[in-house]
């Protein structure tokens, strides 16, 4: 081996270098991790502090949309007022309906006293109170109307009669046959006997005038 080939060969390292090389290396295999491990260390830090406020929002969110479904869950069972009659507004109820009130008709007028005297005669009048009943020449009896029965005067003739005791007269039209009572000629209607005696006297003694005209 000894030659000019032998001067150009590297060394061998000789075995009690190669636990401190190991030792090298180990070293630097830990001094990467650490450096590593340190600048990751940072990252990872921000990272977590940025995720807590993440989570805590999300949390938050959960449990208001929990609470938001109770309510309406509460709101579908809570159980719905029910309406009594009472609760309903008098005003929704209908109102009676108003009759109109009958107004009273114009009171009735004796007939007019014009016209001529074409007989006279004197003799007991009544009168009488058939209200609503039918007149011998087919009209209602009123006793309010100044009409009266006579026993053979024709209808529509206007008669004035006076209270020979008092001196009152009233016309009348004859529109009824009667009375047929003894010294009686005439049966007047309540309001005309009224005009000239009282209803009390029952009869009156009078003095009739047939007009004409």
């Amino acid at each position: 081996m000894a030659g000019k080939h032998a001067k150009w060969r590297s060394p061998r390292p000789s075995r009690r270098s190669l636990p401190l090389l190991a030792g090298t290396a180990v070293a630097a295999v830990l001094t990467g991790t650490t450096v590593a491990a340190l600048g990751l260390s940072p990252s990872a830090h921000s990272t977590r502090a940025n995720a807590a406020p993440v989570a805590q929002t999300l949390a938050s969110l959960s449990a208001e949309r929990a609470q938001q479904r109770a309510d309406r869950g509460e709101q579908r069972l809570a159980p719905t007022p029910e309406i009594t009659p009472s609760a309903v507004p008098t005003s929704a109820s209908p109102s009676p309906s108003v009759k109109p009130s009958k107004t009273a008709g114009p009171t009735p007028k004796p007939p007019s006293g014009g016209g001529s005297v074409v007989s006279t005669g004197t003799c007991q009048a009544s009168f009488y109170t058939d209200e609503g009943s039918r007149t011998a020449n087919g009209e209602i009896f009123h006793t309010a109307d100044f009409t009266a029965a006579h026993k053979t005067l024709p209808f529509n003739t206007k008669v004035r009669v006076t209270n020979v005791n008092n001196g009152k007269s009233v016309v009348v039209r004859i529109n009824d046959r009667g009375p047929f009572v003894a010294n009686r000629c005439l049966d007047l209607s309540t309001a005309a006997f009224n005009t000239i005696s009282s209803q009390g006297a029952g009869v009156a003694s009078v003095r009739y005038e047939v007009l004409q005209g």
